[in-house]
């Protein structure tokens, strides 16, 4: 890295430690002046002309309190212990897409694992609530499973429910899975997820725009959402309730002209109750399958991935599930169970998908195959 670079990844450092991520009176300011000449114009307190004396006045007295505790030595000792990297635009691992944000764009990145996977030349976002039922877990885990397989990145917050189902079964895929963090990629958060988030650095990505040793809090999550919307080229909610935070990641999406989608979910469910709310009120396209998902991201004329009930493990469970089922003589849940020898929920999550395809209806006493799939008896 020569001297420019060094200034530059130096001032965007004091920057991050300055300002909270996405704000825009740094982002302009960069975009004008560049990293090292806006850590200047802040620390003499010279008044931008092109910058209205409102918007300086309001940005300088947000600042102000953080002026004098900036350590950017202090960052640098973090990394080392943490084993982390800095990425900044420019650099041949920074994630290109996330500059449509504008002025809200990242000023850098910190980075556990290997930093050219953010660049990904496929990669979806797979969201949803933290309180998720075993149906949204179950519906993440095959996603991220088949995605995972096919060579897409399964991008997503590290959080308990969809986002930990998600990364897991990329993990198990053997694919690569990155975790966009709302706090310092030292700070494993939620400790529960300690061990899943060093498992994800060893082979993919934890990455974070927020200084090392940071808390995370309700507005960075918020604020990371928009990272991971704009570094894939599309984004999913599994499973939502009406107010989840993952709406705001939708949101985002939308609003970058990214590809949103969806998965529907019982009508009786709070927890899909966001979903549905996302099909109706944003125009997200309803997702059922891996390949769906595909469709919507834009990639079906590259290498397809696994089909849900094809032979091998991606479909190995539903596969179970059809030979369990019968045309004609109903069986409930607790019998399929004992039939496939999986758990209840994971039966219960894969008749749901399979009542959406409409390959499953529910009559009296359980549930029924609509027709006998093509290749069995």
């Amino acid at each position: 890295m020569n001297d420019e670079r060094r200034q530059d990844a130096a001032a965007r450092v004091i920057l991050s430690l300055l300002a909270e991520p996405g704000d825009a009176d740094i982002g302009a300011l960069v975009t004008t002046y560049g990293a090292p000449k806006a850590v200047d114009i802040i620390r003499t307190g010279t008044h931008p002309p092109d910058v209205p004396q409102r918007t300086w006045t309001a940005a300088t007295a947000r600042w102000a309190p953080r002026l004098g505790v900036l350590d950017g030595h202090d960052q640098r000792e973090r990394a080392r212990r943490a084993d982390a990297r800095l990425v900044i635009p420019g650099d041949d691992e920074w994630p290109d897409a996330v500059d449509d944000l504008g002025v809200h764009a990242p000023l850098l990145l910190w980075v556990r694992g290997d930093a050219t996977l953010l660049s990904s030349a496929q990669s979806v976002a797979l969201v949803g609530a933290r309180a998720a039922t075993g149906y949204g877990e179950h519906v993440a885990g095959e996603f991220a499973d088949a995605l995972a397989r096919g060579g897409a990145s399964v991008v997503s917050g590290g959080a308990y429910g969809i986002d930990g189902a998600a990364h897991r079964a990329a993990l198990g895929a053997g694919g690569v899975t990155i975790a966009v963090m709302a706090g310092g990629v030292d700070r494993p958060y939620p400790a529960g997820h300690a061990h899943l988030l060093a498992q994800i650095a060893r082979t993919g990505v934890v990455a974070s725009e927020l200084p090392l040793g940071v808390t995370p809090s309700r507005w960075r999550f918020l604020s990371r959402n928009r990272v991971i919307a704009a570094m894939t080229d599309a984004t999913v909610v599994v499973e939502a309730g009406w107010r989840s935070g993952s709406l705001n990641t939708a949101g985002h999406a939308a609003s970058l002209g990214r590809p949103l989608g969806a998965v529907p979910g019982p009508i009786t469910s709070p927890a899909s109750m966001g979903c549905h709310r996302l099909m109706r009120e944003f125009d997200a396209a309803c997702v059922t399958t891996p390949e769906e998902v595909r469709e919507l991201a834009g990639w079906l004329d590259e290498a397809a991935t696994p089909e849900r009930g094809a032979d091998g493990d991606a479909g190995s469970s539903t596969n179970r599930l059809i030979d369990a089922l019968s045309v004609r003589a109903a069986r409930d849940v607790d019998e399929l169970a004992r039939r496939t020898g999986q758990p209840r929920d994971e039966v219960q999550a894969t008749v749901g998908l399979l009542m959406l395809e409409g390959a499953v209806f529910a009559v009296d006493g359980g549930y029924v195959l609509a027709n006998v799939p093509e290749g069995r008896g």
